[in-house]
């Protein structure tokens, strides 16, 4: 007999403010609670010490939540020069101290220029990234270090919003897989003073921006369930870079059936377009021959 899950079928994106001083996966199980929610998930983890947006997934927008995982990313960053931390944040343990030389926002600016575009960063210890099975955090709390073969990560802009001689701050718009840690580290090294940073907040990922954003308090503050699923999202926002297929009931019957149908227009081949009947999204199609889609993932109970 099948396991009956606990918790409303509730579905949709929740753009969550995470605060300070908790991981993800607890920021996340805390609105699942919330909203009393059956699956839920994130779309990219962020530090402990980190704040700002971290979207969550309710249960079918799991499905997609993928789409985020190679998402573009803004943060807003404090990097203070003279201090390195092994964790390359204030969280971290201090473990060299140097003089900071007397620079200008010039120099601050020749250096970012040499970070921008794309750069190879050498991932941190203290990440989730996995080494013959154990992730590299576990490593770096055991006192030890592995090699890490360097990434290639692009760097859109940073932008020097202010300079206080002996810190300043970023904003960086940054491809999936760049550490800001490690790129404040590596510019502190370029300055010839070190750096670690002592705050972080995520602005965008993807489509998403902090206009929006609700924080546990305020979610918890809302006096009902409906009011509290009123703040998500509809789970196809997700997928809206992705052309859009409206298809009659015959056809979306025939694909909720994992059959083929075929279409009047000509379609890009190995395309993948998100599929509505009736203006209600049923979930994705993967086109086949520029006459013909198949299913590759629809939501559950899709048009049958």
């Amino acid at each position: 007999m099948a396991r009956r899950r606990r918790g409303l079928p509730v579905d949709g994106v929740l753009l969550l403010d995470k605060p300070q001083g908790v991981s993800s996966n607890h920021a996340l199980q805390r609105a699942r609670r919330l909203l009393q929610a059956q699956k839920a998930g994130h779309t990219g983890t962020l530090d402990p010490m980190a704040t700002g947006l971290l979207p969550v997934c309710f249960g079918e927008a799991t499905k997609f939540s993928a789409f985020l995982l190679d998402a573009d990313k803004v943060y807003h960053t404090r990097v203070e020069l003279g201090v390195v931390t092994d964790t390359g944040d204030a969280e971290g343990e201090v473990v060299e101290r140097r003089a900071v030389p007397r620079l200008t926002e010039a120099d601050v600016e020749g250096v970012l220029e040499r970070f921008r575009g794309e750069i190879d960063q050498v991932p941190p210890m203290y990440s989730a990234l996995k080494h013959q099975g154990r992730k590299l955090y576990e490593l770096a709390r055991e006192g030890k270090s592995v090699a890490r073969a360097a990434r290639r990560v692009t760097v859109y802009d940073a932008r020097l919003l202010a300079f206080m001689g002996d810190a300043f701050e970023l904003e960086v718009r940054v491809s999936k897989g760049t550490y800001v840690r490690t790129l404040a580290e590596d510019i502190g090294q370029a300055l010839g003073c070190g750096a670690h940073i002592s705050a972080l907040r995520r602005l965008a990922t993807g489509p998403f921006t902090g206009d929006g954003m609700v924080t546990l308090e305020a979610l918890e503050a809302l006096p009902e369930q409906a009011t509290r699923e009123a703040t998500l999202l509809p789970v196809d926002v997700l997928v809206e870079h992705l052309p859009r297929l409206a298809v009659d009931t015959e056809a979306a019957h025939r694909l909720a059936h994992g059959q083929p149908v075929r279409v009047a227009h000509g379609l890009v081949e190995g395309e993948t377009p998100r599929l509505y009947c009736d203006g209600a999204f049923m979930g994705l199609g993967v086109v086949t021959t520029p006459q013909e889609v198949a299913p590759k993932r629809l939501l559950s109970g899709a048009a049958r």
